[in-house]
C-alpha cells in the first residue's frame, strides 16, 4: 500500500516523530521482513550517499544539470536507456536501485529522489545512463579484442556491484547469517531462491567465508556470499535468477572504478564475483568458484 511505503521511506529519512515513529517501530519489531527491508534501505542511503560524493565531480555535474533543465548543448548525444533506469527507483529492490542512487543522493538529497518533479527524474536518469554508458564505451575501447564484441552486462551484474559497494564496507553487520551457521545459511538461502545452493570454499586461496545475506530482485530472491582475506579485503559472490530467456555464458569481465567483477550464467542462475582486485587474481578465483559449483549435483 502507498501509505505503508510512505511510512517506510519517512522512517528511512528520519522524518517520523512521536506516535507515528513509535507505531512504526512496533511494526518493525513484529515484522522481520519489513525490518530487513527498512534497514536495507537505510544502509543504502548511508553508504550510497557517501559513494555519490566521490562519484560526482565538476565535469559530470554540469552535464547532469543540463539534462535536468533541457539546456544541453545543440548536437549533444542523448543518453541511451534513461527510461530503463527508472526501474531502479525505490519502488524496486535496493540492489537494483543502488546503481542509480548515488547520483540522486549526492546531487539532490535522499528525499528529492523519491518525491521530486520531472527535472529530478530526468537528471537522475540522464546521469545514471551517462555514467554507465561512458564506463562501457571506455571498457569496450580499451579492453582486449575478445571483450569488444561483448554486450553490456545484464542487470544482475549492476545489482551485484551495487550490493558489493553497500555491504562490503560494513564492519558490524556485513552479513545476515555468519559463516559459523553455515548449514543454516545454505538451507535458508536455498529455500528462498528455490534451488539447492553451494557455498564455494576459497580457504585455499586465502579467502574465508564471512557469511551471506538475502537480497530482493526483479526475478525473485537473490543471495550474496561474502569472503574476506587476511588483510581485511572483501570479495562477494552474488547469485541471481537469470530469467527465463537467459542462456549459459562464458566468463565476462566488468570493471567500474576500482571494483572488478567476473560474471557468468549457468543454468537458471547468474553469478557475479566482485572485488577490488586485479583482473588476473579475480579470474583465478572465479574459475575456482565455477569448478566447485559445477560439481554440485
Amino acid at each position: 500500500m502507498a501509505s505503508d511505503r510512505d511510512e517506510l521511506h519517512a522512517w528511512v529519512d528520519g522524518r517520523l516523530e512521536g506516535e507515528r515513529l513509535r507505531r512504526f517501530e512496533r511494526r518493525l519489531e513484529a515484522d522481520a521482513a519489513l525490518r530487513a527491508e527498512a534497514h536495507a534501505w537505510r544502509r543504502h542511503d548511508e553508504a550510497l550517499r557517501e559513494l555519490g560524493r566521490t562519484m560526482l565531480d565538476d565535469a559530470i555535474l554540469p552535464r547532469l544539470l543540463e539534462a535536468a533543465s533541457g539546456s544541453a548543448a545543440p548536437g549533444s548525444p542523448a543518453p541511451d536507456g534513461a527510461a530503463g533506469e527508472r526501474g531502479a527507483a525505490r519502488s524496486a529492490d535496493p540492489a537494483a536501485y543502488g546503481a542509480a542512487r548515488p547520483v540522486a543522493a549526492a546531487a539532490h538529497g535522499a528525499r528529492a529522489w523519491r518525491t521530486g518533479g520531472a527535472q529530478l527524474w530526468l537528471a537522475a536518469a540522464a546521469l545514471a545512463a551517462l555514467s554507465w554508458s561512458l564506463g562501457w564505451v571506455s571498457h569496450v575501447r580499451f579492453a582486449p579484442p575478445v571483450q569488444r564484441v561483448a554486450a553490456a552486462p545484464p542487470a544482475f551484474v549492476r545489482d551485484a556491484l551495487a550490493a558489493h559497494v553497500v555491504y562490503a564496507p560494513e564492519v558490524r553487520h556485513p552479513v545476515e547469517v555468519a559463516a559459523a551457521q553455515h548449514e543454516h545459511l545454505v538451507q535458508w538461502l536455498s529455500k528462498r531462491l528455490g534451488a539447492p545452493l553451494t557455498v564455494p570454499s576459497l580457504e585455499a586461496a586465502g579467502w574465508s567465508l564471512v557469511g551471506g545475506r538475502l537480497l530482493p530482485g526483479t526475478e525473485g530472491a537473490r543471495a550474496q556470499f561474502m569472503y574476506q582475506d587476511a588483510g581485511g579485503a572483501r570479495l562477494t559472490l552474488y547469485v541471481a535468477d537469470a530469467g527465463p530467456t537467459a542462456a549459459d555464458t562464458a566468463f565476462r569481465f566488468d570493471r567500474e572504478g576500482g571494483l572488478s567483477a567476473f560474471y557468468w550464467v549457468d543454468g537458471r542462475f547468474g553469478y557475479a564475483l566482485s572485488a577490488q582486485t586485479d583482473r588476473a587474481t579475480l579470474l583465478a578465483l572465479a574459475e575456482e568458484v565455477y569448478r566447485q559449483l559445477a560439481r554440485t549435483p
